[in-house]
């Protein structure tokens, strides 16, 4: 049965907004019960600040907090709950997680697709094979992250609500277009930076850049590398990535011939567009080639810290 995200949403609101309420309640009764012990009624504060609870409270936006929940790190949005929701999708695209068992599935170090279906052989939601989700500024890949979303969203919430489900992510996300360009932009821009702070700086979900024209970015999961996953991405991914920049370039030179005005210019600027993308995933290619060479061996138990700083050449930087 199909279900809408906005429902779902509103309930773990009032769930969570009433709990938050419980909890004031209770610290306030238990000050006035000590204040009546004490004999110190009319002495001492009953009343809790709400900064000072210290269970969720959730806003429909940062505009509705209100001065007395500042300082509240408990405090979220219907974007916090909308990121959150992505960041668990994403676990369920590595089978970290799984639709179809509670807790961590996918959680030791070289776990790979075959361990997940030993402990779930016929999931509502098939993981990403090879531990690559490409993240590019259109849908290339067959395992593109915002495509692994989409399916995400419709095997968990229904084909008849999708696009509906997709339209209140991406209101919830900000951004101009249509939901799938919001949730892409997402993913491109802040995803990560996201993760980062939700991990306290040391990610799980590392992201592979080649630079600030998006020439090519790839999540993979840290506790499913295998030594060869950068020859993988170098030639499954970052090749191919960079035959179709040619291929649209090709293309783009034989319609500038024929085309004037501003169809001229329009195309100039693709142009200019993916020579950029191109010339910096080549020279992310050699980087990446460099240590694929290596098949550099990771130690979980060294930390991300250690282990992210093998690769920091080639992974974005973490903030």
């Amino acid at each position: 049965m199909a279900t809408r995200i906005a429902d779902k949403y509103e309930a773990w609101k009032a769930e969570a907004n009433a709990r938050f309420d419980q909890l004031k309640a209770n610290e306030e009764e238990l000050n006035r019960i000590f204040a009546e012990i004490y004999d110190m009624v009319g002495e001492v504060p009953i009343e809790v600040e709400d900064k000072y609870v210290s269970v969720a409270r959730i806003f429909d936006t940062a505009d509705e907090i209100p001065e007395s929940f500042k300082g509240n790190k408990y405090v979220r949005t219907r974007r916090d709950e909308i990121v959150s929701l992505i960041s668990y999708a994403v676990g369920c695209m590595f089978g970290r997680y799984s639709l179809d068992k509670d807790g961590l599935v996918l959680a030791n170090q070289g776990d790979t697709l075959a361990t997940y279906l030993e402990q779930i052989p016929e999931p509502s939601y098939m993981p990403d094979e090879d531990n690559v989700l490409p993240i590019t500024d259109g849908e290339y890949f067959e395992d593109d992250i915002v495509g692994m979303l989409v399916n995400w969203v419709r095997v968990t919430y229904g084909e008849e609500t999708l696009e509906e489900n997709l339209r209140y992510m991406a209101d919830a996300l900000g951004g101009t277009g249509t939901a799938r360009q919001v949730i892409r932009d997402y993913f491109l821009k802040e995803f990560f930076n996201d993760h980062c702070q939700t991990y306290k700086k040391r990610p799980i979900y590392w992201l592979f850049d080649s630079g600030k024209k998006n020439g090519f970015k790839a999540l993979v999961y840290m506790h499913r590398y295998q030594p060869d996953l950068l020859a993988r991405l170098r030639t499954d991914y970052v090749h191919e990535q960079q035959e179709r920049y040619r291929t649209q370039l090709s293309h783009l030179e034989e319609a500038e011939r024929e085309a004037q005005g501003a169809e001229k210019t329009r195309i100039i600027k693709q142009q200019k567009k993916l020579n950029e993308q191109l010339d910096e995933t080549v020279a992310f290619e050699e980087k990446v080639h460099h240590l694929a060479d290596q098949m550099i061996e990771i130690d979980l138990d060294d930390g991300v810290k250690v282990n992210y700083a093998k690769f920091q050449d080639v992974l974005a930087k973490i903030k």
